[in-house]
């Protein structure tokens, strides 16, 4: 609430001026609100219908920018509305904007994903939860493939990669999961609210995890003396988790610790063996066996062929 005085000052100009002003704005479809007496003054509402945005350069660019990608993003039903409103705002906006839009806009390809897109009013429905902590009832289908019905109160909504994912502490399973909003079915909300918690994860670090770690048979983690950013190169976020450390054994030299897993270790070794610095595996064990058995062979592809190569190495590794 901003009372008539305080617009003058900020504004630097009479209080007929603001008068003047107010009426203008609700012409055109704002919503300003007024309160007489003391304490009162003028805000801005929420109005039965959108009114114009007032928009500076970069924010036009970056929501035509926005728009561009949300034509061929993961959100089922977006795309045809997206467009609509990219091209209202293409006629609108000044040349010297349109060009630079037409630069990014015109040099991007949008490949659609694998994954099934994410329903609109499900994202809807779970952010009036979220925001209104209210628990709900969801139709699940697990990685699996198995169905069940999951009791949760939602907490946060995160965005990895192309994935939605939500973060809610199961009721029936008191602890804290990660679901992938593609594999949600119905949501339903029931009106209950619920006291927040004071145990709640960092949403995007226990997404991360839960996504890095949870689904796979063999969950591993390294410290790597090399800068954390360096790592994160080659282990983007929904690949591994990287925190910085300060290894006592490398008191002046940077380290981070990686957290990844997969299905197989070998594969698992070959990844790590990309790292951009030496690495010490703290888990899991068969982990360090794997390395051991990749050095053999690796070590033999580095000799030069001849009779005795062969027979250096007489083992089935």
């Amino acid at each position: 609430m901003w009372t008539g005085s305080e617009l003058v000052d900020e504004l630097g100009v009479t209080i007929r001026s603001v008068r003047r002003d107010v009426d203008r704005l609700r012409d055109l479809g704002y919503p300003v609100e007024s309160e007489r007496g003391a304490g009162g003054g003028y805000r801005l509402g929420s109005g039965r219908r959108l009114p114009p945005l007032l928009l500076d350069d970069r924010e036009a660019v970056a929501v035509a920018i926005a728009l561009r990608l949300a034509a061929g993003g993961a959100v089922a039903g977006v795309g045809e509305h997206a467009l609509g409103a990219l091209t209202k705002l293409d006629q609108v906006m000044p040349g010297r904007l349109r060009e630079r839009v037409a630069d990014v806009t015109e040099s991007m390809v949008t490949v659609p994903g694998a994954d099934t897109p994410v329903k609109p009013e499900l994202l809807i429905d779970l952010g009036h939860a979220v925001r209104g902590t209210e628990q709900v009832r969801l139709e699940y289908r697990d990685r699996a493939g198995r169905d069940s019905e999951r009791r949760v109160e939602p907490y946060r909504i995160v965005v990895l990669g192309r994935r939605w994912y939500l973060l809610a502490y199961d009721l029936d399973r008191q602890d804290w999961r990660t679901f992938r909003l593609d594999r949600m079915g119905d949501v339903h909300r029931s009106r209950w609210r619920f006291t927040p918690r004071s145990d709640v994860p960092d949403p995007a670090l226990h997404v991360q995890q839960s996504v890095t770690l949870a689904p796979y048979r063999y969950q591993a983690r390294v410290v790597v003396h090399a800068r954390a950013e360096k790592v994160s190169e080659r282990f983007p976020p929904a690949y591994g988790t990287v925190m910085p450390v300060r290894d006592a054994s490398h008191p002046d030299g940077p380290a981070c610790r990686l957290d990844t897993g997969a299905d197989d270790l070998e594969v698992l070794a070959w990844y790590l063996a990309r790292l951009p610095g030496p690495f010490v595996v703290e888990s899991p064990d068969e982990l360090r066996e794997t390395f051991a058995a990749l050095a053999v062979r690796l070590s033999l592809a580095s000799q030069v062929p001849g009779p005795s190569t062969w027979a250096a190495d007489t083992s089935d590794t």
